[in-house]
């Protein structure tokens, strides 16, 4: 069974390895490609921590700075891995989403310590900044990176659709599945999509899908890889893969 990851490339292969473990064959065609913007180097003194809501922004904040002793708030699992993984010395780990993150900051750190620096990229989902100075936290956000969409449905895509050979694809963020319902129709290959379950990260995922005729859709139950797998899990246990 083939499996499409919609990802950007940066985040693609741990999810990928996920699947080949579960006997599935991954198929990468990313819609979004990952750039660090040139010349942005964060100022940090007075910052007590630092944000992250993203395994991007882990790897752009990486990028732009060597201070890897500020504390890290992460929205997630994957965000916090990868911030460990970059040598960031003392990382919490939300374990869910913008609202998650903003709860965990609230309750351990204090407002009249010093401004969050928030990694962002050019583009945003969820108000992090908006929901920390109701707190009273002083946020300091930053685009160090864009996500620019392809233009074109990637070929692994394309082929996959045509042949009939994808069984399942993998989105996580409501852009990237916007982008793809946009490009496969352009590609005249909407109706190959009844042949396919897709899986969302969240609901409002799962809306920006459903321009498309999916076999069926799922959904995780809380919007973390982790929970996404364990939808395809799910529906696959058993299954002669």
């Amino acid at each position: 069974m083939r499996a499409l990851i919609t990802r950007p490339r940066e985040d693609a292969e741990e999810l990928a390895q996920e699947l080949r473990r579960r006997g599935l064959i991954p198929v990468l065609a990313p819609l979004l490609t990952i750039r660090n913007r040139a010349g942005v180097v964060p100022q940090l003194d007075g910052v007590q921590a630092l944000l992250l809501t993203s395994a991007n922004g882990a790897r752009a904040l990486a990028a732009a700075t060597g201070n890897r002793e500020l504390p890290v708030y992460a929205v997630g699992d994957a965000t916090a891995r990868a911030a460990s993984g970059l040598g960031f010395d003392a990382v919490e780990n939300a374990g869910g989403d913008v609202e998650d993150l903003a709860r965990l900051v609230a309750e351990n750190l204090d407002p009249k310590l010093g401004a969050l620096y928030h990694a962002a990229g050019t583009r945003l989902a969820g108000d992090l900044a908006g929901r920390l100075r109701e707190d009273g936290f002083t946020v300091l956000r930053e685009a160090l990176y864009e996500a620019k969409a392809v233009t074109e449905l990637p070929a692994p895509a394309k082929e996959g659709l045509a042949e009939g050979s994808l069984d399942l694809a993998m989105f996580f963020s409501p852009r990237t599945a916007a982008a793809f319902v946009t490009l496969v129709t352009e590609a005249a290959l909407a109706s190959a999509c009844e042949l396919v379950a897709a899986y969302a990260l969240s609901p409002a995922v799962r809306d920006a899908l459903s321009g498309l005729p999916w076999r069926a859709i799922g959904i995780a139950a809380r919007p973390d890889q982790e929970s996404l797998l364990a939808a395809v899990d799910a529906d696959y246990s058993g299954a002669q893969l």
